[in-house]
């Protein structure tokens, strides 16, 4: 059946798309935070094993959110590592040491990339939709993204 939210269909067909994006930068940033948290080696192991195990739990929730948004306002998610490889602006982890540092240092730089397309999402759904709901919701990710980018930059100082 399809839903029916006061939203024309070229609209959610275009949100629906931009937030596959968000997906498939979310999905990749999980995984490369799941890698920092499996082979992280550092004096400091156990507390930053359970810093990265915090941003992957976080992203998790996110993920999860993102594609129910997308299925909410009447489309598919996408779900193959080789689509969210072909959407992300993301690259797959660059470090190639262990230690937490650079781990550190290539999760915040994915945020921050993250926080700046989140940004210009948010925009472009406000100007050119009537979808405030999904102007909320990124607007959310971009809080939680901006606290967790300040967290990572803490560790890094």
């Amino acid at each position: 059946m399809k839903a029916q939210l006061g939203i024309k269909e070229a609209e959610t067909k275009k949100i629906a798309s931009l937030l596959n994006k968000v997906l498939a930068d979310e999905h990749v940033l999980y995984i490369k935070s799941r890698n920092s948290h499996w082979n992280v080696q550092s004096p400091d192991f156990h507390s930053m094993h359970a810093f990265f195990e915090e941003i992957y739990g976080e992203l998790e929730v996110t993920i999860d959110e993102v594609a129910e948004r997308i299925r909410t306002i009447g489309h598919f998610a996408v779900g193959t590592m080789a689509e969210y490889l072909k959407l992300t602006q993301l690259k797959e982890m660059q470090y190639k040491g262990h230690d937490a540092q650079g781990y550190l240092k290539e999760l915040l730089a994915d945020f921050e990339t993250i926080i700046q397309s989140l940004r210009d999402h948010i925009e472009d759904v406000a100007e050119n939709t009537k979808d405030c709901g999904t102007e909320d919701f990124l607007i959310g990710i971009l809080q939680r993204h901006e606290a967790r980018a300040w967290m990572i930059r803490s560790h890094l100082a």
